[in-house]
């Protein structure tokens, strides 16, 4: 083991903290989906606009909080960010109007990326050292994985107890109680990991040295733009996430053709995040023993291959093992790919003490599906209802796939040899 590496349980509240975070914005809403639709009384498109505007406020955040991410200690930057979420969690609890759940997701954007998201990559990669870099996200996206998996059955779980009759019978001002519920408890549970990270999180004090910088220069930031595998990453990230953001529907896919009822469906969501923990987890420890980037190539050919068979429509409401089947194949692909795509870092040559502006810089450019992804599946689902318009979804998913595979493999060309 890297005699500096911090210890394990840097890791486990690393992996507690990355998924706590995302509960209230999107965990919610992609194990839910028909519910909150149903209770916050939007539809596909004006939600997908929150997500958009999310995404824009996360896009200056990311800019910014790259950098200071250099600057300062990731344990005050994430506890602090936990904390402020968990506070817009309280306004989300009073099922807000259209117009203050717009303001909402964009105070969102600011909590989840400005003070967290860099942070919480160079500490991973504080953890990984120089030789475990796969198994340091590999196990850092699968935990979290886990993390939203047992959130979301325990969120289905407290959601069925609540409601006080049938499911398929039950009014919007009985699924409106019951969801207030698992929002509380979404609150309770961020604000204590927020507590367990000011406490426990802590580093050597010479590690902090090593990763911190005083001051951030401009030619610094010029040094990160120089390096082609920053340019490759936006893509890849780009891409990927694409994939990752269409696994929101999901849910909404087993209501609308597989003819489920909401909590089926809500259990359809958590199925799937089940999948992420064992995906990350093999997939991190396969690619610090054999080329992380060439499976960063598999992953986008296995997610463009699932995305096919659900675009092109043999999935009915009578092939339920088939449908499951494609689940595993279109989550395997992306949740491997979300895996590695910072893991590939340390074999792209980009410096260790510049990882925050790096991740800055690329996820400007990487997660801007946060700004068109939502409102582009909410188009092509309410343009063409049922069927139809889910298969347009997974069209995109598979040329996004197709584009980022063909980026992974110019990285795996370039960097193959450095794992």
């Amino acid at each position: 083991m890297d005699q500096k590496k911090p210890p394990w349980y840097f890791l486990l509240l690393l992996i507690l903290a990355g998924e706590s975070i995302f509960i209230l914005p999107f965990v919610l809403s992609r194990v839910f989906r028909p519910t909150v639709l149903e209770v916050f009384g939007l539809d596909n498109v004006q939600l997908g606009f929150c997500f958009s505007i999310y995404g824009i406020v996360a896009m200056i955040s990311y800019l910014f909080g790259g950098p200071l991410a250099d600057k300062f200690a990731p344990r005050k930057l994430i506890a602090v960010a936990l904390w402020m979420t968990a506070l817009g969690g309280l306004v989300y609890a009073t099922f807000p109007s259209f117009t203050t759940l717009k303001i909402l997701y964009g105070y969102w954007g600011f909590t989840t990326i400005f003070l967290f998201w860099a942070p919480l990559i160079k500490a991973t990669r504080v953890w990984g050292g120089t030789t475990s870099q796969g198994k340091a996200f590999g196990f850092l996206d699968g935990g979290r994985g886990l993390v939203g998996a047992l959130f979301g059955a325990m969120g289905v779980l407290v959601f069925s107890l609540f409601i006080t009759s049938e499911i398929a019978m039950a009014t919007v001002s009985e699924s409106r109680a019951a969801f207030k519920y698992v929002i509380l408890i979404s609150i309770a549970t961020i604000s204590f990991v927020g507590v367990l990270v000011w406490f426990f999180m802590k580093t050597d004090s010479n590690i902090e040295k090593d990763i911190i910088l005083q001051k951030i220069t401009t030619s610094q930031i010029r040094e990160v733009l120089a390096l082609p595998s920053v340019w490759l990453l936006m893509v890849i990230i780009l891409c990927a996430y694409v994939g990752y953001k269409i696994t929101d529907i999901f849910s909404l896919y087993a209501q609308d053709v597989m003819l489920y009822d909401q909590v089926q469906s809500a259990q359809v969501g958590t199925f799937l995040l089940f999948v992420r923990p064992v995906v990350g987890v093999l997939i991190g420890v396969l690619a610090d023993r054999t080329q992380t980037t060439l499976w960063l190539v598999l992953s986008f050919t296995f997610s463009c291959f699932g995305a096919l068979l659900f675009a092109t429509g043999i999935i009915s409401d009578s092939s339920t093992i088939l449908f499951f089947i494609s689940i595993l194949v279109v989550a395997t692909g992306i949740y491997a790919a979300r895996s590695l795509y910072f893991a590939v870092m340390e074999s792209g040559e980009i410096p260790l003490v510049l990882t925050g502006t790096a991740v800055g810089l690329i996820s400007i450019v990487g997660y801007t599906p946060d700004i068109f992804a939502g409102p582009a599946m909410g188009y092509l689902l309410d343009s063409s209802p049922g069927e139809t318009g889910h298969q347009h979804v997974f069209y995109m998913l598979a040329l996004f796939s197709f584009v980022g595979g063909i980026a992974a493999w110019n990285y795996f060309r370039r960097y193959g040899g450095k794992n």
